[in-house]
């Protein structure tokens, strides 16, 4: 049992291995209490509760950029008494955390200015637009800031999958008729025996019935339907009962080349329940922005870091007045994306600017529009239809459920579907969307109005949504394995600059990286001025 005495005392060993043995073991200790959670997001977390609220006085930290890793160090530095500045070259806080709002600018380099034009109570989410239940970082910053959530509908059966000639499925059918299929296939060779090497008696004897009923197939095991994927007849009132449709044929299903979208939500980053603010995304990090001492100073464009003898200097450039000013700090925690600061006049050391320039950053595109709630017609409140090809998906809110409108989004693809795509004129992006929704949902092409592109790699101040750490395999297929020269030495200061960004975590696409990234920073500051500090209290001592 655990008792306050007793969280008093792991809470002050915490401490003492913090700044004394440093981050490394502050966690080993964590993870021998049991206090991780099995996750290493809450275990900075409780590491940072470790530190005391005086451990940063007289020490100022000057923190490049306000998207969510820099939010998060921020308030965190705070906390612990350094005194924090924040410089942001946009004009909001959020970084890719963008939520457009009815007339909001995008503007895009070598594009024209979109103008947003939507109905009251209308939003795009432009980057991030869900958050995994798991990632219990970026949820409880929304509990501590008061900012509320609704569930977000990331899964819908009643959606489809779109082959590319145009056939479309339910994705309740094509998951239970595929499920019905496969059942049938492997009841069939555990009777035939083709399995009696692999499979023992008395587990043949279990499997069958699960089978059975995990396919719903017949007495004989044989699968001609299942209600699970629509009804064929639809039940009512006395004595009208429902019944099952015909199966889809396999080969049919398997025709389909979204066939394999309809796993999408097994995927633990998309399974329920998935959340978003409400109102949008961006409620979050206005939250961290409202309960910073000293709040984000907008409109900041960097342009020059150095370090001097005694800490380092910032040069920034307020784009309203055009003045030119100078922060001067003892450390700076730096999450300005690799492709920007790789264009800033910096003094860090050779190896360190190389590696920067050298950072990839993957393609992507959103597309949006405002529509009357048509989808809802079909029985889709939220979730996905797959559809392929350049604009891959169509996403359906999950907000403002049976409303009279809402914004429906006709493209979200990465990678280099996204890199040709984004060649195109705006206007074709757009144009082109509307055709697939068109396609998908017939007629209801033209109840799509207000459309914006957004091509992230032409967004500036980001210049890219992530880094394809593993060249090529971005888009999840890159999350919890990114391990490269490059990456290590980004993780570790160039002298009094530090880097935290959700592009230096393992999950460079969701914003519980930024969280995590900014949590290890912290920590590893926090380190160094304690132990600076102790050393100083030694010298005087002597």
């Amino acid at each position: 049992m655990i008792t306050r005495d007793t969280a008093i005392t792991r809470r002050t060993i915490l401490g003492r291995l913090g700044l004394i043995g440093g981050l490394g073991a502050t966690l080993g200790a964590m993870q021998a209490l049991g206090l991780t959670g099995g996750l290493i997001g809450t275990s900075y977390a409780e590491a940072l509760a470790t530190l005391t609220p005086t451990l940063g006085k007289g020490v100022h930290v000057v923190v490049l950029g306000a998207g969510i890793a820099g939010l998060t160090a921020a308030y965190e530095l705070e906390q612990a008494g350094f005194q924090v500045t924040v410089l942001e070259a946009r004009d909001r806080v959020g970084g890719r955390a963008w939520t457009v709002r009815d007339g909001d600018k995008i503007e895009m380099i070598g594009e024209a200015t979109q103008t947003a034009k939507f109905s009251d109570g209308i939003y795009f989410n432009a980057g991030p637009a869900r958050i995994p239940s798991f990632h219990q970082g970026l949820i409880g910053y929304a509990k501590k800031f008061d900012v509320p959530l609704e569930v977000e509908v990331n899964s819908s059966r009643s959606a489809y999958v779109m082959g590319e000639n145009g056939s479309k499925i339910r994705m309740r059918t094509a998951i239970n008729d595929m499920r019905g299929h496969i059942a049938e296939l492997l009841a069939k060779a555990l009777n035939q025996g083709a399995l009696d090497q692999a499979v023992t008696a008395a587990d043949k004897q279990k499997l069958m019935p699960f089978l059975k009923a995990y396919g719903d197939l017949g007495t004989d095991y044989s699968f001609a339907g299942t209600e699970r994927s629509g009804f064929g007849t639809a039940p009512g009132a006395g004595v009208t009962f429902s019944s099952a449709g015909s199966a889809v044929a396999l080969d049919q299903l398997l025709a389909n080349e979204r066939l394999p979208m309809t796993l999408f939500e097994d995927n633990l980053y998309m399974q329920a329940t998935m959340f978003e603010p409400v109102g949008g995304m961006d409620r979050i990090h206005a939250g961290f922005d409202r309960n910073l001492r000293r709040p984000a100073i907008r409109g900041a464009e960097v342009t020059k870091i150095r370090h001097t003898p005694r800490g380092v200097e910032v040069v920034y450039r307020d784009k309203a007045s055009e003045v030119v000013d100078t922060v001067k700090a003892d450390y700076i925690i730096c999450t300005i994306p690799f492709p920007v600061l790789a264009t800033i006049d910096t003094d860090f050391s050779p190896a360190l600017k190389k590696t920067i320039a050298g950072v990839v950053y993957d393609h992507s595109n959103k597309v949006a529009f405002e529509s009357p709630r048509f989808w809802e017609r079909e029985q889709i409140y939220g979730g996905i239809s797959f559809v392929g090809g350049p604009t891959t998906l169509i996403w359906y809110p999950s907000a403002g459920l049976h409303s009279e409108r809402g914004m429906l989004l006709g493209c979200y693809s990465s990678g280099p579907t996204a890199a040709e795509f984004a060649k195109r004129p705006i206007a074709e992006q757009i144009a082109f969307a509307r055709g697939v929704v068109d396609r998908l949902h017939p007629g209801h092409g033209a109840d799509l109005v207000n459309g914006l592109a957004v091509n992230w790699h032409k967004i500036p101040y980001s210049l890219g949504p992530w880094p394809d750490w593993n060249a090529g395999s971005a888009n999840g297929r890159q999350e919890g394995h990114i391990d490269t020269p490059e990456f290590r030495l980004l993780q570790k200061p160039d002298g009094r600059v530090y880097f935290a960004s959700a592009a230096l975590s393992q999950t460079p696409g969701w914003q519980e990286g930024g969280i995590q990234s900014a949590h290890g920073q912290v920590m590893a500051l926090a380190q160094r001025v304690a132990a600076q500090a102790s050393t100083e209290r030694r010298s005087r001592a002597a």
